[in-house]
């Protein structure tokens, strides 16, 4: 399931969304808007959709990951360290199901952090 990621005015890059329950419930709601936060160099904000945790759960995730994370009915997307990292890879707050996967270069999401608005769409 391809996507689209606009952070702000400056960022806007492809996607795709994992075929499991939980990124099919987010395709489902697209397109959201929301209040982009940064935790370090993971961008994440609440969507009106609750899932709990699935098989996909984890705290082992890579730079250009998509994650749903579960506490905080939010979308994570990891483009490097975040506060909980011991190197250059990125550690969620806790537990996120995996749900997609940047295409391109993650890095450019670095151009953004001082967005406060995020889109993700159907491509």
């Amino acid at each position: 399931m391809d996507i689209r990621i606009k952070v702000g005015d400056k960022v806007e890059l492809a996607a795709e969304l994992f075929d499991n329950e939980t990124a099919r419930a987010v395709y489902d709601i697209l397109p959201v808007e929301g209040f982009c936060n940064n935790w370090g160099d993971e961008f994440y904000f609440e969507v009106p959709l609750y899932m709990d945790p699935d098989e996909s759960a984890t705290s082992d995730v890579n730079i250009g990951d998509i994650g749903y994370w579960p506490p905080g009915k939010a979308v994570a997307i990891f483009f490097g360290p975040t506060p909980l990292s011991k190197d250059d890879k990125p550690v969620p707050a806790s537990d996120v199901n995996l749900i997609g996967r940047i295409k391109g270069d993650p890095s450019i999401l670095k151009q953004a952090r001082d967005e406060t608005n995020i889109v993700i769409d159907k491509a």
